[in-house]
């Protein structure tokens, strides 16, 4: 019979390296959809296509819900088979999220399991770094089920429980990830490097290494997939001034998507910064930049001429009222300078911040070398409407970096960097739990 460990064996031969299992409740079903938590937070588990408002959804107003579609298969005795239809719904308004779509026009789907309302149905999952999922779902008496039930501590994120290092090792991620960073901790300093698609650390040289060289003590090697950094958790470094009081020299980067709309679209980006920008403050010849900080609440920026807002956000209850909502800049007359419809971010936001690590650095010069802090900060199960509440407060900014160089010339060079940034002081405000951990008393204990 199919074990626990045999099924994610199976998963791990497809590829899949991340794996978790939710326990079904009588309304988990093919009539109600899987329920998947209160919240937004799923969506940085599930890997999922586009967000997008469907409109020729006529179950009420299109504007009160979103979709994702998924590259879902089932497992079973036969092999795999594909759910087409598989996708999950967004309802800002409750808020939740719920997984449907499962059985529709696939072949060899566990439909004695989805359509009923038995107790103790389990359903897992394995995740492929290329968003492909593999599905199992068993009733309460296969020897799967019995075998997470027997589980003892298990390691919860939401309404799943985690999988990743079982059959290999009884530590949980968060466990083995403390580890790992007592190590990199006591290396002490470490020459910058970046590890290539090879597998090989090689030498950096540019001043943004810190991040580069953590990444490559991790074995966390650039690739094209959108999935979080190491074990499930999402890396982050920040440079400090002195490693026993990891206080951050600026604003911590959060994500860095560029406007999908607005003059910044339409017209592109070069545009956007002529009609925008102003000229280099520092009298740097031919150059114009786009700059500052921009803030919900505050008024049009005295350079530019824009200011920062929120629509179909209410940041009373904190709930999307409209999903067709956006960030935008505006003029002072409403037009859209650069806009992110909600659809896209919650992708940006979720897919690789349902854990997230944040580590301090310092750094030398000749050569440059990096050592990183034991005061480290773990925070876990995060959702976009976190990061809306977090913005309406004014907690993140907006603090793009765009210059456009040799303006006059016949061959301008344009260099954008679109980025949301958060106080360090402010980072527990977009998670529901976590904080400071001293990776050397906690890897001990």
């Amino acid at each position: 019979m199919l074990t626990l460990s045999g099924l994610i064996g199976i998963f791990r031969q497809r590829g899949a390296t991340r794996f978790f299992a939710k326990k079904l409740a009588p309304n988990d079903n093919s009539k109600n959809q899987i329920y998947l938590g209160g919240d937004f937070s799923a969506l940085g588990l599930i890997p999922h296509e586009a967000v997008f408002v469907d409109e020729t959804d006529l179950a009420g107003s299109v504007r009160d819900r979103a979709k994702a579609k998924l590259r879902f298969h089932w497992y079973s005795d036969t092999g795999f088979a594909e759910a087409p239809n598989a996708q999950l719904i967004l309802y800002p308004r409750y808020p939740e999220v719920r997984l449907s779509g499962l059985l529709q026009g696939c072949r060899n789907a566990p439909n004695d399991v989805i359509t009923v309302r038995d107790e103790g149905r389990m359903l897992l999952f394995g995740v492929h770094p290329d968003g492909t999922i593999y599905g199992f779902a068993c009733l309460a008496d296969h020897p799967v089920a019995k075998e997470l039930e027997t589980i003892s501590d298990p390691e919860i994120l939401g309404v799943f429980i985690m999988l990743t290092g079982y059959g290999q090792t009884r530590k949980d991620t968060r466990r083995t990830l403390i580890e790992k960073l007592r190590d990199i901790h006591l290396e002490g300093w470490i020459p910058s490097q970046k590890l290539g698609a090879s597998g090989f650390a090689q030498p950096y040289t540019a001043r943004n290494g810190g991040g580069y060289t953590l990444e490559a003590r991790l074995g966390i090697s650039a690739n094209g997939f959108a999935e979080p950094d190491y074990l499930g958790w999402e890396i982050k470094q920040f440079g400090v001034k002195d490693l026993a009081k990891p206080v951050a020299k600026s604003q911590i980067t959060l994500m860095t998507p560029e406007p999908v709309r607005g003059v910044y679209r339409s017209e592109g980006p070069e545009a956007f910064v002529r009609r925008f920008g102003y000229a280099d403050k520092s009298g740097k010849h031919d150059r114009i930049n786009f700059g500052g900080i921009y803030q919900i609440g505050k008024s049009l920026h005295s350079d530019t001429g824009l200011q920062l807002d929120l629509t179909g956000f209410n940041p009373l209850s904190g709930k999307v009222e409209d999903m067709t909502g956006a960030i935008r800049l505006v003029t002072r007359d409403g037009e859209e300078a650069a806009t992110w419809p909600y659809t896209d971010l919650i992708d940006h936001w979720n897919r690789k911040h349902a854990r997230a690590a944040y580590i301090p650095s310092v750094s030398r010069d000749d050569p440059t070398a990096y050592a990183y802090g034991s005061l480290v900060s773990l925070y876990e199960n995060t959702d976009f409407l976190r990061f809306l509440t977090a913005m309406s407060k004014g907690h993140i900014v907006y603090d793009p970096a765009l210059k456009l160089e040799h303006a006059t010339s016949p061959k301008p060079k344009l260099k954008r960097r679109s980025q949301f940034r958060i106080r360090q002081a402010s980072l527990f405000s977009l998670y529901a739990s976590g904080g400071a951990v001293n990776v050397l008393s906690e890897s001990n204990t």
